[in-house]
């Protein structure tokens, strides 16, 4: 049996990557795609870098390097430590061609006694490396599969009871750092399908679906912060709050909103209520303020109430950002 052999840090995976590995998979009979650990960049873990290629290529066999060596270069003693690094962990699988686009594809094909088959070397098909990509991001972005894009932005969501300003706050936060956001979509759909002021509970899981599914279609135009307006569990607070129960998708979805988002806002209602005749007064307002935190408790993620007024708002939500994106860059720490 044939098999091929793509390794890197994959930081972040690429379309240069990927195609080593679709090579490999058209040119061998398996493929295994070996991941080294990188702390000290500011990527995604090597777990979560290895999903990407799990959730990509179902059928390459993917092996965590977390013991791997850490220096690079064509320096003898370095590229030595590396073959006999990948003869020890690839013992149990005999590579017979190994797919790379680098120089070091000499001397690792030949350290596993594999054919050296080099793939567009000249970056000609995929121009781009990950350095570029770590440099500017979003000007890159078109070289990511949106999957691994995902991983790449802080995602924002806000909550709150009705009229607490967060449509106002997302949209003009959205604004201030240049990047997208995602309207609640459940207004939109209770204007156009309401009867008597009320919606079904199979209504209000195809609110919870349309939402993410347009969050997914907008993610790629996203820069660095992909603010939400929203999200499943405040529509199923209002499916407990008008029928007593849910569906249980949307029990589900609002169970994935604990990973699916980084870092929570709740928007409290100390602005004045605007009684729109959509709305059901500052009273249900008050009671559904109450609802949104008890869930975020029980759920126990951490959010941030923000309030005042739309100025005191932003400055709040770039306060908590910044502090965010300073600690997740302190969060790499040097290999023992």
């Amino acid at each position: 049996m044939t098999t091929g052999l793509v390794l890197g840090k994959f930081a972040p995976l690429h379309r240069g990557h990927q195609l080593l590995i679709e090579t490999s998979l058209v040119e061998t009979q398996q493929t295994v795609v070996l991941i080294y650990d990188c702390p000290d960049l500011a990527v995604p873990p090597l777990p979560v870098r290895a999903q990407w290629i799990r959730d990509l290529y179902p059928q390459v066999h993917v092996l965590e390097a977390w013991d791997g060596p850490t220096e690079t270069g064509l320096d003898p003693a370095i590229t030595q430590q590396h073959d006999h690094y990948l003869q020890r962990r690839l013992a149990d699988w005999p590579i017979t061609h190994f797919f790379s686009s680098e120089p070091y594809g000499e001397h690792v094909s030949r350290a596993l006694q594999a054919v050296d088959r080099r793939v567009d070397v000249a970056r000609n098909r995929v121009p781009i490396s990950a350095t570029a990509i770590r440099t500017n991001l979003f000007a890159q972005r078109q070289f990511l599969h949106p999957r691994v894009y995902r991983d790449l932005l802080t995602h924002v969501v806000f909550l709150g009871a009705p009229s607490t300003g967060k449509t106002t706050l997302a949209c003009e936060i959205a604004k201030r750092l240049q990047t997208v956001w995602m309207p609640e979509y459940g207004r939109e759909y209770w204007e156009a399908h309401q009867s008597e002021r009320r919606l079904s509970r199979e209504q209000l899981l195809e609110i919870a679906l349309e939402h993410r599914r347009r969050e997914d279609a907008l993610l790629m135009d996203a820069n660095q912060y992909f603010f939400v307006d929203t999200d499943a569990t405040t529509t199923l607070q209002f499916s407990l709050y008008y029928h007593g129960d849910a569906v249980g998708e949307l029990w589900n979805l609002a169970q994935q909103c604990r990973y699916r988002y980084d870092v929570f806002f709740l928007c409290l209602p100390d602005i004045p209520y605007d009684d729109t005749w959509d709305r059901s007064g500052d009273a249900n307002r008050i009671e559904m303020h109450r609802r949104i935190t008890s869930d975020l408790r029980t759920r126990k993620i951490h959010f941030y109430p923000i309030s005042g007024d739309l100025e005191e708002r932003c400055t709040q939500v770039c306060d908590v950002l910044d502090a965010h994106r300073r600690q997740r860059e302190s969060s790499l720490v040097e290999r023992p």
